[in-house]
């Protein structure tokens, strides 16, 4: 499959799939923070434990780094997304628009260096893939402000007590 395309598939399908099933994606922003500092923290030694377990069993066979990190990576992610299914009602869901386009390019710029090296060489030398990188600190940064945005405004209102008096 021609690189493009999978950049594309790479870019729409967890935009689609937040909006679609109205998750919240300022949640799904943090989940995939946590798996990047699990792909940096744990990474390394989940290699070594997969590969010391799977030297035990007969024929097995270590998954690579790659599979790994991708594993830590984006496992935070979909479970977040599947418990988070219909999270966003009413008029919000257009307040998760921005965060859900930025998830969905973050989500991108983290996992394609996680890919093989050959796929990850292909999708690199794209010019689309150039303009992304350029612009990771600032859709960073807005999707972090955004994200940030969207859960104060969701912060539960405060109930005002009936009596009128004085609280303590």
């Amino acid at each position: 499959m021609d690189p493009l395309y999978i950049l594309l598939i790479m870019l729409a399908v967890p935009f689609i799939a937040l909006m679609a099933l109205r998750i919240n994606a300022s949640l799904v922003f943090l989940a995939l923070c946590l798996g990047n500092v699990l792909v940096q923290f744990v990474g390394p030694d989940a290699a070594t434990i997969l590969s010391s377990t799977t030297a035990r069993t007969p024929g097995g066979v270590a998954p690579s780094q790659s599979i790994i990190n991708l594993a830590l990576l984006l496992l935070p992610v979909a479970l977040t997304m599947v418990i988070m299914i219909h999270t966003v009602k009413g008029a919000k869901l257009a307040f998760n628009t921005l965060p859900a386009l930025g998830v969905s390019v973050l989500a991108a710029l983290l996992a394609v260096p996680l890919l093989s090296e050959e796929l990850t060489g292909s999708i690199t030398s794209l010019g689309l893939w150039d303009k992304l990188q350029s612009l990771e600190t600032l859709i960073l940064t807005a999707t972090t402000l955004l994200c940030l945005l969207f859960l104060w405004m969701q912060r539960p209102k405060k109930k005002h007590d009936d009596e009128g008096g004085k609280h303590h």
